[in-house]
């Protein structure tokens, strides 16, 4: 498909997302789709300490498909998101946005199971320092029916309005912006803009997020992530901040 990269990285800076239907094909994303569900299964363990499930409101699974660091690295599987990543109309595209030696931070893929409560309001990282985030490149290979929530919530504009203010972790706000998730979509959104997932109500979700940031952020940028009711450390797995 074709892209007006400049019109896209204009409209990415004024709203703090994009979101782009059938950037990848029904084809590629069946193949990807198959080594999700193949490495996942129907009932895969939490991983984050309890603490955190509870607090964060965040119910979900990763995988890291590309860390060879991982005791359970395939290069079968990690050749798929390899070649998901190298596409060059999304390097192109994430050049556009983050200027001259970008990098790359890691792949993660999602799962959340059938009958939780998603992902709250959050920002992936601090957003104290203006020019320090992170940006998701976030690809879906399935399209979900109407009633199955997991719908991705943004907030426009939101990456410019410092921090997430504090109060319901889940609630409606005033000119968020709700996606739908299709088959193929890829959506970008910068690591400051308010974000969350409605509760996913029918069939388990899947979203594979590979994660790049601008020159000179640091590759532990990630490590702390802002909810609306604390800061949370994954590297030491702790409240860091009440809020």
């Amino acid at each position: 498909m074709e892209l007006n990269l400049q019109k896209q990285a204009s409209k990415f800076w004024e709203e703090g997302f994009l979101a782009i239907e059938d950037f990848f094909s029904a084809s590629t994303m069946s193949i990807v789709d198959r080594k999700i569900r193949a490495y996942f299964g129907d009932n895969p363990e939490y991983r984050h300490e309890k603490e955190f499930l509870v607090r964060s409101k965040t119910e979900v699974i990763p995988w890291f498909p590309q860390n060879t660091d991982m005791p359970d690295y395939s290069p079968d599987a990690a050749g798929v998101f390899d070649q998901l990543e190298q596409d060059p109309r999304l390097v192109e595209l994430t050049g556009t946005l983050l200027g001259d030696e970008w990098s790359t931070l890691y792949s993660m893929v999602m799962f959340s199971r059938k009958g939780t409560a998603g992902q709250a309001w959050h920002q992936d990282c601090p957003p104290e320092d203006a020019s320090r985030f992170n940006l998701n490149r976030l690809v879906y290979t399935r399209t979900p029916a109407a009633n199955e929530g997991g719908q991705v919530v943004v907030m426009p504009g939101s990456h410019k309005m410092g921090l997430l203010p504090v109060g319901d972790t889940h609630e409606d706000l005033e000119e968020q912006v709700v996606i739908r998730p299709r088959a193929g979509m890829l959506v970008l959104l910068h690591g400051h803009t308010w974000h969350r997932v409605m509760p996913i109500n029918e069939n388990h979700r899947f979203s594979t997020n590979f994660r790049a940031c601008p020159a000179g952020t640091p590759s532990n940028i990630t490590d702390v992530c802002v909810y609306r009711n604390m800061r949370y450390r994954f590297s030491t797995a702790e409240v860091i901040e009440e809020r």
